[in-house]
């Protein structure tokens, strides 16, 4: 009888230390709403160390990680290691906005009908429904006389851009686009909001060819330390 008590105590402990492995990330995701990032950053480190095993702070660092594609690294290493995650969902729209955002619409998709599939009471499904219903309406709006007139004038000849990455931080995204400047190139960046999250898109260059464009990527790839990708302009 005492063995079977001490057997039992032993599972309990071994369940609360399972569940006290998960981390209430809800008080810090509020602080990043209040702009509080770096104090939340700060004890990011702390928490790891002290719940090694936390998929939610998988999901917590990916908020914080400003760049584009380290943040997607995060949030896909959550959906696949953690598919119960209570943010999984949350990390799978995330990939899906950021490839929408970079216009790879055929990766975007697959990410939004995994979304679908495997987590079909997502709240996050009806948000990226609207914001696709939103921007479907933006992009066929009728243009205005200055618009119009933007599209006649010699900016139209050079058709073709290089896309090379898209940030949350618009201070990242600035810096970026300060070094490909400091080396001499043409650089700009256009804001997307796309199912809800900010994007800030860093383009190189503005090219009147197709080839041009592509003879200059392996470049701009090496250079910058990006993985870049050639696209038309105002698309």
């Amino acid at each position: 009888m005492q063995i079977s008590k001490f057997l039992i105590l032993i599972f309990f402990l071994s369940v609360s230390k399972i569940f006290a492995q998960e981390v209430d990330i809800v008080p810090y995701l509020k602080m990043i709403e209040q702009g509080k990032v770096e104090e939340v950053k700060s004890k990011l480190l702390d928490l790891k160390t002290e719940y090694p095993k936390s998929s939610n702070l998988i999901f917590l660092e990916g908020v914080l990680t400003e760049n584009g594609q380290d943040a997607i690294v995060l949030y896909q290493s959550l959906v696949q290691k953690y598919p119960k995650s209570t943010y999984a969902d949350a990390a799978l729209y995330r990939i899906y906005s950021y490839y929408f955002a970079l216009g790879l619409y055929n990766t975007a998709d697959k990410n939004l009908n995994k979304l679908k599939q495997d987590y079909p009471e997502s709240p996050y499904i009806k948000i990226a429904a609207a914001n696709l219903e939103k921007t479907s309406n933006d992009e066929t709006a009728p243009q205005n006389d200055q618009t119009i007139n933007n599209s006649n004038n010699t900016e139209k000849q050079f058709a073709y851009t290089i896309q090379a990455g898209a940030f949350t931080s618009a201070v990242n995204a600035n810096t970026l686009k300060k070094d490909i400047e400091s080396a001499g190139m043409i650089s700009f960046i256009k804001e997307k909001n796309v199912a809800g999250t900010d994007f800030n898109v860093v383009y190189i260059g503005k090219f009147e060819t197709r080839k041009e464009a592509d003879d200059f990527l392996p470049i701009a790839n090496t250079r910058f330390r990006i993985t870049g990708r050639v696209v038309e302009i105002d698309k």
